[in-house]
């Protein structure tokens, strides 16, 4: 059966926004509940700011959680000296050690991949791949 009703527009677009309305307060509400159950974490904006203006993660978060490089490395263990290096930018830290970090820090390892986003770097498509065998 086909059924049409006929509003007028002013009508439909007033209907259309309470939907979105809708569907922003349903989206509110499940990260509020994600918060609750401390699935969720708020972070303040200094600290966005600090991530956003290219500081190194790993520093942000260890300070942001308030641990020692010392005290982060046995929580982790993670050798100091990794972590050391991986602040200040001189290693990257293999996806073991920066997983091992992640746990210590209770964030997810994508939390402390920091990418360089700029006008003059773009990712490769799939053709700009090497894909050159190395011996």
């Amino acid at each position: 059966m086909n059924e049409m009703v006929t509003i007028p527009r002013d009508e439909y677009l007033r209907l259309k926004a309470l939907e979105e309305d809708l569907s922003d307060l349903q989206s509110v509400s499940e990260v509020l509940k994600r918060l609750e159950m401390g699935e969720e974490e708020l972070l303040p904006s200094f600290v966005v700011d600090q991530l956003l203006d290219g500081k190194s993660p790993l520093l942000v978060w260890r300070e942001h959680r308030n641990l020692t490089q010392a005290e982060l490395a046995r929580r982790s263990k993670v050798n100091r000296v990794q972590i050391i290096d991986i602040e200040a930018g001189r290693k990257t830290g293999s996806v073991t050690t920066l997983s091992k970090l992640a746990v210590a820090l209770k964030i997810c390892i994508d939390d402390l991949v920091s990418l360089a986003i700029s006008s003059d770097v773009s990712c490769p498509t799939s053709g700009e791949y090497d894909t050159t065998p190395r011996s």
